[in-house]
Formats: structure tokens, sequence, C-alpha cells
């Protein structure tokens, strides 16, 4: 079997190597990769180098989007067999710390998690991984799905959080891939109005084909002034904050109705923002905030499976393996234009 990675080398620099084919221990299976997903962290580690603390050193390899077809499997795993395919979840935790016994292992502080330095991500042909980890796709589930499910359990975390509930009336801020996982999942957890905001036409208009009730383009229009009427002036029972910048976060304290949630699932690229915590005291409304996600890849690749949640549609483009380079490159191109961008890996 011939094992080949794309390795970034640098900012912008991407070359694929031939590599061993790793072992299995017992409890891991061999998985030969089919898709990979390519993230906004990936596209961040690629074109600045670091995330915040997490910073890369050397070659490193990018991808935690992924799943494949099982060609190995260590000789204690009992749930899987050559052949299933699989998504990968793509943390790795202790098992042994409070958060992990307790059920949130998102929160587990030595989680190895692909593609987060120094932990190489899945951008090969082929990876060993704990089975416990690698979660069986139904027959008519595909591998470029299964890879969806990691972004999509994102926002099935940020729903439930929200504990958005039928009826309820929720504000997606981005229209970015994770913007659409919100969209999808408020809609599956009951949400009967969903507003999208973006300043991405292209955006825009795949939310409105994902089902958004309402779209707002921030750049035409006054987003609160535009809920507000959309609400009747008492704003959303729940805010999902997905973009990630300062001016949409300070947003959400005055687009989410008293007694509401926000629900913060976008990283600033800084760490304080000046917010109007007056607007929460007497609104008595909740913030929460999103950690990766925990528990939900069955009920995500359920999901999919049911035709609940539709998330092939949201692939605007596709690249073979050896194109990876350009794949990164061009996404940083055409943001514009990209919704989400999958490799193939074989």
């Amino acid at each position: 079997m011939l094992n080949r990675a794309a390795y970034m080398t640098g900012l912008n620099h991407m070359e694929i190597r031939e590599i061993d084919v790793p072992e299995i221990k017992e409890n891991d299976v061999l998985v030969q990769l089919e898709y990979v997903g390519i993230c906004g962290s990936d596209v961040h580690y690629y074109e600045h180098g670091k995330i915040g603390d997490y910073v890369v050193k050397g070659d490193f390899i990018l991808g935690h989007e992924c799943a494949g077809t099982v060609v190995a499997a260590g000789s204690e795993v009992k749930h899987l067999k050559v052949g299933d395919r699989v998504a990968l979840e793509p943390g790795r935790t202790c098992g042994q710390c409070e958060f992990c016994k307790s059920g949130k292992y998102n929160l587990c502080p030595d989680v190895a998690f692909l593609a987060t330095p120094p932990y190489d991500g899945c951008l090969m042909n082929y990876i060993a991984y704990p089975a416990n980890m690698a979660f069986k796709l139904p027959d008519h589930v595909t591998s470029q799905e299964g890879a969806l499910v990691e972004p999509l359990a994102v926002g099935l975390h940020a729903a439930a959080q929200g504990q958005i509930k039928l009826g309820d009336t929720v504000v997606v801020l981005g229209a970015g891939c994770i913007g659409l996982m919100g969209l999808l999942s408020s809609k599956a957890y009951g949400a009967t109005n969903v507003i999208v905001v973006d300043i991405i036409d292209k955006r825009l208009e795949f939310a409105q084909q994902l089902g958004a009730t309402h779209v707002i383009n921030a750049k035409a229009e006054n987003v609160i002034e535009k809920v507000m009427e959309l609400t009747g002036g008492t704003g959303a029972d729940k805010v999902i904050e997905t973009a990630g910048s300062a001016h949409t976060i300070r947003q959400t304290s005055y687009l989410v109705k008293r007694g509401g949630t926000i629900v913060l699932v976008g990283l600033a690229p800084q760490d304080i923002i000046d917010f109007d915590f007056m607007q929460i005291m007497w609104k008595e409304a909740d913030i929460k905030s999103v950690f990766r996600y925990r528990n939900l890849y069955p009920a995500a690749i359920g999901a999919i499976a049911d035709g609940k949640i539709n998330v092939e549609a949201m692939i605007t483009h596709e690249f073979p393996f050896e194109d990876s380079k350009e794949a990164f490159d061009f996404v940083i191109r055409n943001k514009n234009e990209v919704v989400k961008a999958m490799i193939k890996i074989s």
C-alpha cells in the first residue's frame, strides 16, 4: 500500500510526500481515507501559521474532517470490520480526567485533536485511529457526507447549547460552513424562523436554499433594525454567532430578546472585546459558548441518514488529492465563492 501525505512546509506552501503506512494497535483501525474537508482553521494555519497559542512548528499535515473505509482492524476491535465506511471524530481524549468522566470530553485538557499543533491532521491516504472514535456510516450515506459529520456536530452542539426548541426564532450570524450547519441544526431542533446574516451574497443564497426564513446582507441593511422588524420588535429567542468578528459578537446582546440565549461559536482574532452587558442584565439573557462538540457523531450521522439534514448541498468545490496545495490556494483567493471545499483522497 502506498501512503502519501500533504505536508504544509511553510506559509502558503504544501508538498505531497510518501510516508510509511502506520501500524495499528489492538484497539485501532487502519482507514483508507476517501474525503477530507477544508476547514477554516486549516486555511488559517496554512495562511498564517497559528491560531492563538496553537503555532505550527516545522512541517505539518492539515485536515480534520474526514471519512473513509476500514482496511484493517486490531485484535480487540469488535464493532467494526474490514470494508466498513467510517467517519472519524478528530479529538482523541485521555478518558481519565473529570471532564471525560462527566461526559464533557470536549473540554479534556489533554485532547489530541487532528490538525491542531502539535498533532498532525489527516490529509493522507491511510491513517491509524482508535476504533472507538470511528463511527460506521450507513450504506446510503456517502463518504463525502461522512466527512461533513464533523462540522455538522459543531452546529448541533450550538443548537443544543442554545436549547433551541419548536417554534423558536433564531438569528445566525455568519453563513460560512459552520453558520449553515447552525441553520440546518436549528431547523432540525424545531426552530420555526431562522434569520441568517452575512455580507456575501453567494452564502446568503445558499442559506435560502437550505431553508433560511429570511436573509440579511449586513452591507446593505442595518442588521439590528431589520431583525427587530422581522420579530415585531422583540428580538430573537436564540442568537448563534459563527462569524467570529468583534462587530457581530457585540451585536448579539442587541439582537437577543428578553429571556433569550446567545450562543458564541466563532473565534474572534482578539481576546478582549467591548460588550454591552447591561443589555444582558436587563433582559436576563443567557450566554453560552461552544468548544467543538461532544457525544454527537451518532446523532449527526443519523440525521444525515434519515434525510433530516442535507449536508451535501453546501459542497461547492472538489479537488483531487494531488492538487491539495491548489485547493488551499483557491479557497484563499475565492473566499466569496467557496462555501465548502472537499479534497478527494481516493
